[in-house]
């Protein structure tokens, strides 16, 4: 949602972004310090591993308190004696609805290149029984 490149990464202005959005807005030091704390190949902006190992230290215990870090691993998280069972179930609802737009979405985009694959052998077939009935003109 927040990859606005589409390159699978989410970099320093990508992660600002989805920060503001969140309702954690961070500082431009903060963003880089949140990156650096689980940019395992240094490359400077997050993968989708890299991503999930925010989860799994914020799980664990490893972010500290006033982190960025830690601030998106709660914004992604809900505490069930403080939101009830009604408000987890809404949140969950809510995360499996964002999963099924996002696979309904690439359905839509595996359809699109089936009939383009579809179209493409379409025109090769006409192009061949074209080049067959020329041939049979040429005789």
């Amino acid at each position: 949602r927040y990859d606005a490149g589409k390159d699978g990464f989410i970099d320093l202005m990508e992660l600002k972004l989805m920060m503001e959005k969140l309702g954690a807005p961070q500082t431009h030091l903060g963003l880089k310090n949140m990156i650096k704390e689980v940019d395992e190949d240094l490359d400077s902006k997050l993968s989708f591993r890299e991503f999930l190992l925010i989860f799994r230290k914020a799980a664990a215990g490893e972010l500290q308190e006033d982190s960025g870090l830690h601030a998106l691993a709660r914004l992604s998280e809900i505490d069930v004696s403080t939101e009830g069972v009604k408000g987890a179930k809404n949140f969950f609802e809510a995360k499996a609805q964002a999963i099924n737009e996002a696979s309904r979405f690439e359905e839509e985009i595996k359809a699109e290149q089936e009939e383009k694959k579809k179209q493409a052998e379409e025109l090769k077939q006409r192009k061949a029984a074209f080049k067959e009935l020329q041939s049979t003109f040429n005789q």
